[in-house]
């Protein structure tokens, strides 16, 4: 049975419809990340899922048992879940061992202790076991939460952007520890974020929402190559775009046609092409295009190159590359460019009905 199963579940929030018609299952140790805009209805799916917030429409299961519908509704601290908010909602009045032994009031002190213990060792905080929450760093802090919330050994473990706090060093550590760690533990996580590298970094699928529902449910490498709309494809890097109408299953590009199966012939089109997509290359049996570098920029281990591509009597074409900063072409250098197909997407530019 999955640790978390949502099925068509709706709330709202007056008028405003905050979840839509949900549906999700989580399996025990599998990491998924909620991402999309602010408003989109994450958190309050996440509120849903934990008991804070009360369920309107569908069913909550935990194990196949329902844990909310129309006629049940299982509190909290009854539904085995371990909850780390942006905040870590730390007690400050409480040192770091009574604050995660708070939630083991069910165990003896013996087994209490050990089991603080245990857990403090597992996120490597056993050092500070008699320290107060105001005497340690965030980091320090984000890692006493997780412990927290992961010793009463729930079946499900809840983050809401518990990484945003942090400095970009300490997040990257911090975020590499917390998946270690619920993955040990083998808990089903479901984790809110922004951060479409931060859900690509952790998350075994990522669930991509607007206005309330679930556009795309998939695994980052899924994501990436193969959004199921424009939407999905510029949450996960910059693009290149260009607008171009379907002739016959094919459709003419800067870097000569792309196939579109799908698309009825004479329909306009979107062309997206991640910047990484577009490849240094060679002038080799008539493939590739001519461009002339306009500006390079070094962004660390990658540089962003900008590229002129000439287009006959109409206005000349740019696209943007994203490049090995060992590459830094100069200004003004003529370079051959090629496309992978891959990072290549071609959507219908025709309204939904």
């Amino acid at each position: 049975m999955p640790a978390l199963s949502l099925e068509n579940v709706s709330h709202r929030f007056g008028k405003l419809a905050a979840v839509n018609d949900v549906s999700l299952s989580i399996e025990a140790g599998e990491f998924i990340c909620l991402l999309g805009p602010s408003g989109c209805g994450k958190t309050t799916i996440l509120r849903l899922a934990a008991g804070l917030e009360p369920l309107q429409g569908g069913i909550v299961r935990m194990g196949g048992t329902v844990v909310a519908d129309r006629s049940v509704e299982t509190p909290p601290e009854e539904r085995s879940v371990g909850l780390v908010f942006q905040d870590y909602a730390l007690f400050p009045h409480l040192n770091v061992e009574k604050n995660i032994a708070f939630g083991l009031s069910h165990l003896s002190r013996g087994e209490r202790k050990s089991r603080v213990l245990e857990t403090l060792q597992q996120v490597g905080m056993a050092d500070y076991i008699e320290a107060y929450p105001h005497t340690l760093s965030g980091g320090q802090q984000q890692r006493v939460a997780l412990a927290r919330a992961i010793a009463p050994r729930p079946k499900l473990v809840l983050l809401d952007e518990p990484f945003s706090g942090l400095d970009v060093r300490l997040r990257n550590q911090i975020r590499d520890e917390t998946v270690r760690v619920l993955k040990e533990n083998g808990t089903a996580t479901l984790m809110v974020t922004h951060d479409p590298e931060e859900a690509m970094f952790m998350a075994d699928r990522i669930a991509i929402m607007r206005e309330g529902k679930i556009i795309q449910l998939a695994t980052p490498s899924e994501l990436y190559t193969k959004p199921a709309d424009p939407f999905v494809a510029h949450f996960f890097g910059d693009l290149n775009e260009f607008d171009g109408v379907c002739d016959n299953g094919q459709v003419a590009t800067p870097f000569g046609p792309l196939n579109t199966p799908s698309v009825p012939h004479g329909s306009p089109v979107n062309i997206l092409i991640r910047h990484e997509g577009v490849l240094l290359g060679e002038k080799v049996n008539g493939t590739g295009v001519e461009a002339s570098v306009l500006k390079s920029r070094m962004l660390g281990r990658t540089s962003l190159v900008d590229f002129k591509i000439p287009n006959g009597l109409s206005n000349d074409l740019h696209v943007k590359a994203r490049l090995e900063s060992a590459v830094i072409p100069e200004a003004g250098k003529k370079i051959v460019l090629e496309l992978d197909q891959r990072l290549a997407f071609v959507f219908s530019a025709l309204p939904i009905e």
